[in-house]
């Protein structure tokens, strides 16, 4: 395999956004009481690949799209043929679902459930303007999942945060809509911006309460310096936008756990975490 196709792989997965979603696991994780640490390479690889499967698929569905209007895509510029997009994408899917298959029966079926919100969005989002509510669906499953593999099971907070990662993605997901058509970017998306700060606060209090309200000011910074230039006016360039506001997954997750982990350990993962985005996003576009 030589450099120039593996990086068309790394492109077509959009690898650079893979720590988000591990930020993701380790959040529902963490929510459902950690341990059963044996679990994690299973959790980690198995949402992945299904991240990865995702990605492929969407270029493999986009082909059409993206031959008019993203000609440097792998498949219209030719660095790789629609039928192996298609059946990489489907190997990454199946390939995760067994990993979390690994993890118990529920959550097999759970990577099932997730891979059937995968396959919709990515058939439906360039026609359906309610897509970005799919795409938050992903990122919900994904914490349902990793909360299912926690010490103690299943339980609300996974699913509760899980669900404000959730309106954070809509938000996000609706900016991103515009990389592809042209138009002004709409102000009311934002709002779901700032759902996880909501929820952090209104969920947490005495000794609990200074740890969100500390990392929600850091989500909050970031996203505001994110989607600054819709505001500023001018040329807005979305992709550099919703680039940033991936990146701030990171931080959303680590509003949902920094009540409840000591500080430093949290601090050095999930800023590790970000960094690590950022780092790759100069190497593989992140959208």
């Amino acid at each position: 395999m030589n450099f120039t196709f593996l990086r068309t792989l790394l492109v077509l997965g959009r690898v650079s956004n893979l720590p988000t979603v591990w930020s993701n696991c380790l959040a529902g994780w963490w929510l459902s009481g950690g341990g059963n640490f044996w679990k994690l390479p299973f959790l980690l690889l198995g949402t992945s690949f299904l991240y990865v499967g995702g990605m492929f698929l969407n270029d493999a569905f986009d082909a059409d799209f993206d031959r008019q209007r993203r000609a440097e895509r792998p498949i219209p510029s030719n660095k790789i043929s629609l039928d192996a997009v298609w059946k990489f994408g489907f190997a990454w899917l199946v390939l995760g679902i067994l990993l979390l298959f690994c993890l118990g029966k529920t959550v097999g079926a759970l990577g099932i459930v997730l891979a059937v919100f995968i396959l919709i969005y990515d058939a439906a989002h360039k026609y359906l303007m309610a897509s970005p509510w799919l795409m938050g669906a992903c990122r919900f499953w994904v914490y349902v999942i990793a909360g299912a593999t926690g010490a103690y099971g299943l339980n609300g907070w996974p699913i509760f945060c899980g669900a404000a990662l959730a309106l954070y993605i809509v938000g996000l997901s609706y900016v991103a809509k515009r990389e592809s058509f042209r138009g002004a970017v709409p102000y009311w998306p934002l709002i779901f911006l700032v759902a996880p700060v909501i929820l952090a606060i209104a969920m947490n209090s005495g000794k609990y309460l200074e740890p969100a309200f500390l990392v929600s000011l850091v989500m909050i910074s970031w996203a505001a310096f994110s989607v600054r230039t819709i505001f500023l006016g001018g040329e807005i360039n979305v992709s550099s936008v919703v680039t940033n506001l991936l990146a701030g997954i990171v931080f959303v997750d680590w509003l949902a756990v920094a009540p409840q982990i000591p500080a430093l350990p949290s601090v050095i993962i999930f800023l590790a975490l970000f960094g690590l985005t950022k780092l790759l996003q100069n190497f593989v576009p992140a959208t």
